[in-house]
């Protein structure tokens, strides 16, 4: 057992461990609601971006969405969607604990495919820091990239990632019966 605090752990345990009970604790059910709001936000990006693309007609490249459409440098660079990635990587693992039963097992899916899902963008991110695309692209591309194109993807790995998310807040509000007489809840999300 560590008995002095050596990085990132003190007398055993993690320095973030407090942290971590807190936010699966007492303040879930608003740290789901603001991970929530930022999800929703996500989605609207990629909605707009596919308006401008499927209904206004514009071509891929311009079509930005409407934070490219102000700032598209921040759009054209790999550092919005990576981080975005790990920003939706790190909420579901670090909400994860308060979760059980059922819920938990919609959630671990949401997690598994966002895992995939940065690990592509970590390859984009790669080839855009070292200069070099994979496949003789003329721009950096993603695994899955080869079959469908970039906006249509991104839409894809949104949905396949939101719809199991949201399953697992639905049975971690609305526990099933079985569940409720089975698990006691760590934080007060369960009605």
């Amino acid at each position: 057992m560590v008995t002095a605090n050596t990085g990132l752990m003190t007398r055993g345990r993690s320095v973030f461990a407090p942290w971590v009970e807190w936010l699966n604790g007492p303040a879930h059910e608003k740290a789901l609601w603001l991970y929530m709001v930022v999800v929703l936000a996500h989605w609207v990006e990629h909605l707009v971006q596919a308006y401008q693309i499927f209904v206004l007609h514009w071509t891929r490249p311009v079509s930005l969405g409407a934070v490219g459409l102000v700032f598209p440098w921040l759009v054209s660079t790999e550092i919005l969607h990576s981080g975005y990635a790990l920003f939706m990587l790190a909420g579901l693992f670090m909400l994860r604990p308060a979760f059980s039963g059922v819920s938990r097992v919609w959630w671990n899916i949401s997690l598994g495919i966002q895992l995939w899902h940065f690990v592509e963008h970590s390859i984009l991110q790669g080839q855009a820091f070292v200069g070099h695309n994979l496949f003789g692209s003329p721009v950096p591309i993603s695994i899955v990239q080869l079959w469908v194109a970039r906006p249509e993807l991104h839409l894809i790995y949104n949905a396949a990632v939101f719809i199991p998310m949201v399953v697992a807040m639905f049975y971690h509000k609305y526990p099933p019966r079985k569940e409720r007489m089975a698990y006691q809840p760590v934080c007060t999300c369960a009605r």
